[in-house]
């Protein structure tokens, strides 16, 4: 849920904001270089608390997302170590939707092989058909748009598909142009590996079916190092826009979920050794699993620091009170990868309804929910400069905003700095589960790789973030005070107006450095 409206601003608006984005860069240069650190740089240190955060920053120690990581800490390896292979740990939802598991082996020669398999159903147990991706990845710097991530080059050299149903060849012979039909796939043999590029081919082929390895231009590798469990390695490659007809060029600037070296994984893992012992003739197929939907009520967060596209590092907190149809919800943003360095947190609620079950993802139901009350507070100094500079009635209070110190945005009907207004409308995608320990966890639907919002039913989710846990059941009635109390919730709407001020925010790093270039 984002509180944010995608509608289009005024040109006052967009001058008042191109103004306040140009500030927070600038904030953010003069940090790194007053630091003596480098914006790829990360933190080795455990993933504690500053001691010196205010108290509203200071969530319960049972509902805090590190509390969930007792006796670990997260370590990342710049440049990333990518030898080895690693693979899924569910049946992953990509846009459209898509249904699939993921096994990608990398050699010291720069050398991979990336196998993905294609399910015709949420639950990853009927294979459709397996991808066979061979390449060269080259990494190259550390990216100066996602902080902590390794910008990387991959070059194809092979690209073939082995169908598994009927249904599967119908359907991918219907999307392949006449250029590719000789390849006769439309009398596919299942099982059989047919070519559908290599280096002496053009890429037809591959963009008619949606395939790109693109994921592979933002790389973060994250081990966890636990007291009594070792240590559980993590790669994240780069997210797949929500646009299919984008996914083919689209540069990521935020990650999937990550895939887990198939050495060092959290044990138990069912998922991890099918998938690692799969090949594209043989597609693993997952158990079933009961989907019966898990109550609403209570309390959910994160489980780690989370990365949005457009350079957005947050947590996350929801509360739903299913009695009163209430939710409320909190998005704690930071400037870093951990989560350590906060930026500002938006405080939202409302009410909510559910909908029917989705007829495009099995087992997840769809939800409306609408935005009445927004609360922001910012922590350093920048953000309350930007929010300073809106119009009066626009964003608050004017000129009165500190840090530390939160203010209500309904009176003014939202702000028009962060693009929320309010109320505000969102047509969402929920599906609840246990995972492989029986902790129930929630999937909330992706945003918006362009920063627009789901305020129609057509622009409804069709796959998920990550999901969150289950922090108390018994917190059932969302807090609608000042301050972002224990019993707050982190909502998705948050995320909206924010997204939208992330993206300009890259805008204008990019017309500068290309005034930059121009004069120099």
């Amino acid at each position: 849920m984002k509180c944010a409206d995608a509608g289009n601003m005024s040109n006052t608006r967009f001058t008042h904001l191109l103004r306040g984005v140009w500030l927070l860069w600038l904030w953010q240069a003069v940090l790194v270089a007053g630091t003596g650190s480098k914006l790829w740089e990360v933190p080795t240190a455990p993933l504690t608390s500053p001691s010196n955060h205010s108290q509203s920053l200071q969530w319960e120690p049972n509902c805090h997302y590190r509390h969930l990581q007792d006796s670990m800490r997260v370590t990342a390896d710049v440049p990333p170590r990518l030898d080895g292979s690693w693979v899924s740990t569910r049946c992953e939802v990509r846009p459209g939707p898509e249904f699939l598991t993921r096994s990608y082996a990398f050699h010291p020669s720069r050398q991979f092989k990336a196998l993905q398999h294609y399910y015709a159903d949420s639950g990853c147990e009927d294979p459709a058909y397996s991808l066979v991706i061979r390449g060269k990845l080259r990494l190259r710097q550390a990216s100066w748009i996602t902080r902590g991530g390794t910008e990387a080059e991959h070059h194809l050299t092979k690209v073939g598909v082995v169908v598994h149903s009927p249904a599967a060849v119908q359907r991918l012979a219907s999307q392949l142009p006449p250029a590719c039909m000789s390849m006769s796939l439309g009398r596919a043999v299942p099982g059989k590996l047919y070519e559908l590029y290599n280096t002496r081919a053009g890429r037809t082929c591959l963009g008619a079916l949606g395939i790109s390895m693109m994921e592979m231009s933002l790389v973060r590798v994250e081990t966890q190092h636990h007291s009594h469990r070792g240590k559980i390695q993590e790669l994240f490659l780069g997210d797949i826009h929500t646009d299919w007809t984008q996914r083919t060029h689209y540069r990521p600037t935020g990650y999937q979920q990550p895939l887990q070296n198939a050495m060092h994984h959290i044990h138990p893992c069912p998922v991890c050794a099918l998938v690692y012992r799969s090949t594209e003739q043989r597609p693993p197929v997952l158990p079933h699993a009961h989907k019966a939907s898990l109550p609403l009520a209570g309390r959910w967060i994160s489980q780690r620091c989370e990365a949005r596209p457009a350079v957005l590092f947050l947590t996350r907190d929801f509360t739903f009170d299913p009695n009163q149809h209430a939710w409320e919800g909190i998005y704690r943003h930071y400037s870093d990868p951990a989560c350590l360095q906060p930026t500002f947190t938006l405080t939202a609620s409302g009410h909510y309804a559910q909908g029917n079950p989705s007829s495009k993802v099995s087992g997840a139901s769809e939800f409306v929910f609408k935005v009445t009350q927004v609360r922001v507070t910012a922590w350093e100094e920048s953000t309350a400069k930007v929010l300073n500079g809106s119009r009066p009635g626009k964003c608050g209070q004017a000129g009165s905003w500190v840090v530390g110190v939160e203010q209500d945005l309904t009176p003014t009907d939202g702000c028009g700095v962060l693009g929320i207004k309010l109320p505000h409308k969102e047509y969402e995608l929920f599906k609840t589960e246990r995972n492989h320990r029986k902790h129930p966890l929630l999937f909330i639907g992706e945003r918006p790789t362009d920063g627009s919002s789901p305020d129609r039913p057509q622009r409804r989710p069709t796959s998920f973030q990550v999901p969150m846990v289950l922090c108390s059941a018994r917190e059932t009635s969302p807090t609608h005070g000042s301050g972002s109390g224990s019993n707050s919730k982190h909502t998705q709407l948050a995320a909206s107006g924010t997204g939208r001020l992330a993206k300009l925010m890259l805008l204008v790093l990019g017309c500068a450095l290309c005034s930059w270039v121009c004069v120099y």
